[in-house]
């Protein structure tokens, strides 16, 4: 166990789907074991309060479709770029405040699909969307902290398809196939795990995380607790 004492705030919230709650609550012993304190916010207002952003190491952000205040975004993106670290998965972190175009800017992807089943084997619900799908690793990844050591694993998921630019540093992707009811008509290859500088502050991203059981499948559990220790300050 570390003998230093950081400060991680985790804020969750949103969309109820992504179980805000349960997913983040896997994590806090790994944070803790690490040397955390922890705060747990449900709102994002406490990015607001400069003085107890200044003195916050790591984000760990779980907070879906929900909306920011122009305050509060401003007052993490300055916590960032000051040096503080901030880490997620899926949309409690790509798909966060869609109201917020400087969001999206300061994470470097969105969530835009996720591609479903065929037409005739959807139930209509939250399954419709889950697929076999394989997270490749990319050599830059062969010796980066959070993804030295993993090979490429299979999921069944949600697959993200997201919208990113080149300012970030990939290292994983995953492809989507064109399949014969897909309205698009080659596959398209994605991020699926990627990092981002920010002014002094790091970003982890990686988009599986749906469900808890997704988060605790052994390699999406360990590229997340990789993750979150690469980006704190």
């Amino acid at each position: 166990m570390s003998t230093t004492t950081r400060q991680a705030l985790v804020v969750r919230g949103g969309w109820d789907g992504h179980q805000p709650v349960e997913a983040t609550e896997l994590f806090l012993p790994h944070l803790r074991d690490s040397g955390f304190d922890i705060r747990i916010e449900e709102s994002t207002k406490i990015y607001a309060d400069a003085s107890y952003m200044d003195g916050v190491d790591l984000i760990v952000q779980c907070n879906t479709m929900n909306t920011i205040e122009q305050e509060e975004f401003e007052g993490l993106r300055a916590a960032i770029e000051a040096g503080t670290g901030m880490a997620g998965w899926h949309g409690g972190i790509a798909d966060s405040y869609r109201n917020n175009s400087d969001y999206l800017h300061l994470i470097g992807g969105q969530f835009a699909c996720h591609p479903g089943k065929h037409p005739d084997e959807r139930a209509g619900d939250a399954s419709d969307n889950f697929i076999d799908y394989t997270v490749n690793m990319l050599p830059a990844a062969a010796d980066h902290p959070v993804t030295a050591g993993l090979s490429d694993f299979n999921l069944r998921t949600e697959q993200y398809w997201v919208l990113t630019d080149d300012y970030i540093d990939v290292l994983a992707a995953t492809t989507l196939p064109a399949r014969e009811w897909d309205a698009w008509n080659r596959p398209v290859t994605c991020p699926a795990v990627w990092t981002r500088q920010w002014g002094k502050g790091r970003i982890f991203v990686a988009t599986p995380g749906h469900s808890v059981d997704i988060l605790k499948d052994e390699n999406v559990s360990t590229l997340i607790e990789r993750g979150m220790l690469w980006a704190s300050r």
